[in-house]
């Protein structure tokens, strides 16, 4: 089985290529560049470093949000478009889960945060000391919210996702437990996570068609909230002229 994975939720853009019992290829940049630029060429640069036939992947797994809003549109556009060019599946893997499964292991609950700003983060809770289990699902939260999960579970808990050095202040303010931040090689997104946690989903017949695919956003974009303020102030304005 093979699987080509996409992840582009975040600061990250990555690509790989995963076989049941190997990773053929990753590519991942981490660089001052938009994802429209990076993602397609570095596509094109694994099938080409790979003498690839992409008719002999099985699936696209694509990291399916929550994260960056024009990322994720990115990626699922990249997604939806290699689907139904080559007529193949979609894997909609959840960003927060393939972030946890980076750290196998550990007999520590994994909190991944991703920064979404306005102190909120995209996070979730997990464990993988031996099979991967969802302990809070993904979810759009106050970095209070999650850090008062943690403490009442009252477990060491590793961190790892680029909302770790936005909120660390308020980590060592605020947590309680025992914890640690992963190293950089482990705490971003990589797509060769995406694409074998894809695998079990696979297996699992956990698959829709790329016509079907909707990315998970959480929450409303910047755009749609100024949107949905202005039209409360509007009708705010009307009731008091009807006043």
């Amino acid at each position: 089985m093979r699987i080509l994975a996409l992840d582009s939720s975040g600061l990250v853009a990555t690509v790989a290529v995963v076989e049941e019992d190997k990773t053929i290829a990753e590519y991942t940049v981490n660089y001052k560049k938009t994802h429209s630029q990076t993602l397609l060429p570095m596509l094109d640069e694994v099938v080409r470093m790979t003498e690839m036939d992409l008719t002999s992947i099985d699936a696209i797994a694509v990291a399916a949000g929550p994260g960056s809003f024009t990322g994720l549109r990115i990626g699922s556009a990249t997604a939806k478009g290699l689907g139904l060019a080559l007529d193949k599946p979609l894997i909609h893997i959840p960003t927060v889960d393939a972030l946890a499964y980076n750290i196998f292991g550990t007999s520590r609950i994994i909190c991944p945060m991703m920064d979404a700003r306005r102190n909120q983060v995209y996070t979730g809770l997990y464990r993988f000391e031996t099979a991967f289990q969802v302990v809070e699902e993904q979810m759009a939260a106050g970095v209070d919210e999650i850090v008062e999960k943690i403490n009442k579970r009252g477990e060491p808990v590793v961190f790892l996702g680029d909302g770790v050095p936005v909120q660390e202040q308020y980590l060592n303010e605020h947590v309680e437990v025992d914890y640690l931040i992963a190293p950089s090689h482990l705490n971003r997104q990589r797509a060769a996570a995406v694409g074998t946690l894809a695998l079990s989903y696979y297996k699992k017949g956990r698959l829709e068609s790329a016509k079907d695919h909707q990315p998970d956003y959480l929450r409303l974009s910047q755009a749609e909230r100024e949107r949905m303020e202005r039209e409360k102030a509007e009708e705010k304005n009307v009731g008091n002229q009807d006043d």
